[in-house]
């Protein structure tokens, strides 16, 4: 099976490293919230930003363009144990997919001004979508980061 995917746009971030940025899988504990930063949608795919300045929060999925490998098993920051990938928001993926929730702050023509900016400068952007009530979800558990949040 081959799946092509095309960037829709790119992030422009405060963040210009990877090194930069310490992805905990929940920001609020690591500021990321009020960090503010931009995404370009490409010119071609601006008529697809119509009537989304209704929605106060977005989804973006993006790809973790600087990640030249992967590991199934990864030390997340502030963890002293290896975890296996995907029970964390490590960027050392298989298929280098990340996404994270940004709140917006304004439309201008094919730049979104967002807050909750945590990926890198030039992320390519594979995706955006509206943050709806159907996201929320209630009573979660966040196995291992459950006695990590307790830490700090």
């Amino acid at each position: 099976m081959r799946i092509d995917i095309e960037p829709i746009g790119i992030i422009h971030s405060p963040f210009k490293r990877k090194e930069d940025i310490r992805t905990l899988g929940f920001s609020s504990a690591t500021g990321f919230d009020d960090v503010e930063g931009e995404i370009e949608v490409f010119k071609k795919y601006e008529k697809g930003l119509k009537d989304i300045e209704g929605f106060s929060h977005l989804i973006i999925i993006y790809f973790f363009h600087k990640i030249e490998s992967y590991s199934l098993h990864v030390k997340p920051y502030l963890d002293k144990n290896l975890r296996g990938v995907f029970s964390t928001r490590h960027p050392k993926r298989p298929n280098k997919i990340g996404f994270t929730i940004v709140k917006l702050l304004e439309r201008n023509k094919n730049i979104l001004k967002v807050k909750g900016i945590d990926m890198i400068e030039g992320s390519p952007v594979l995706d955006i979508k509206p943050y709806t009530h159907r996201d929320k979800k209630e009573n979660i558990k966040i196995g291992w980061l459950e006695g990590l949040l307790n830490k700090y």
